[in-house]
């Protein structure tokens, strides 16, 4: 497969799509959170933040490393964040070398759709090397025709660019795709971008996700119900 850009795949010219499934990275792909709460934990105690579940959760989880670092380390120079962010993701990715797993049924679900002739998009808010760590990491570095970061983007969920920069890459509607997600920001972003969207219950519980928008919730990609709920709006 060519490549114009690091992290865009191009399409072959041949290949008509009929949809897209558009797929969020931690807690979608992977269950990542264990590591990125370990990985901040660390990170904190070093800088003079308290990091505990509940602001994992509420103030980590979802947001840009822009939006994190000005909320967990207001007392640091702003010159400094960036730095922070990068060793917080350093750690992170030496943590990921225990060993990663995807989210059970998600190969054999995007096998499923590429035989359907359904376009596949990788749209996160995290950076581009943690996007090849976990893709590497759970055998799926070849499974996606394109990878959307915040990383390229001047705006990252929770703000639709992410996803609507996805479907035009893709040439889709939103009417033909489905997002997946498992944090509000991103929901909040598949939302505005008019995607219907599945819900992961990798952090959250189902009613989180369903009043957030979500208009399914799923624990795996093996729930019964997905893919009658994916070619019902896809396949119209």
């Amino acid at each position: 497969m060519s490549t114009s850009h690091p992290n865009e795949a191009i399409l072959s010219p041949s290949r008509s799509l009929k949809g897209a499934l558009l797929i969020d990275l931690d807690g979608t792909v992977m269950d990542s959170d264990p590591y990125h709460y370990e990985a901040f934990q660390k990170i904190g105690e070093k800088y003079g933040a308290e990091i505990d579940e509940e602001i994992f959760r509420t103030r980590i989880s979802g947001h840009t490393n822009d939006e994190i670092c000005a909320e967990l380390f207001p007392h640091i120079d702003a010159s400094r964040h960036a730095d922070i962010a990068d060793e917080k993701e350093a750690l992170f990715r030496e943590l990921l070398e225990r060993g990663a797993e995807p989210i059970a049924g998600l190969p054999e679900l995007l096998s499923w759709a590429r035989d359907k002739s359904w376009g596949l998009a990788l749209v996160t808010n995290a950076p581009i090397a943690n996007q090849q760590a976990i893709l590497a990491g759970v055998g799926l570095s070849d499974a996606f025709d394109i990878l959307i970061s915040a990383d390229e983007l001047p705006r990252g969920k929770p703000d639709p660019l992410p996803y609507q920069t996805a479907m035009e890459r893709l040439g889709v509607a939103p009417e033909n795709s489905v997002a997946f997600e498992d944090a509000i920001p991103g929901l909040t972003a598949a939302v505005k971008a008019g995607v219907p969207t599945v819900g992961l219950r990798s952090s959250l519980e189902e009613k989180a996700l369903l009043d957030a928008g979500a208009a399914l919730a799923i624990r795996d990609y093996h729930d019964p119900r997905l893919r009658p709920f994916l070619l019902s709006h896809i396949e119209r």
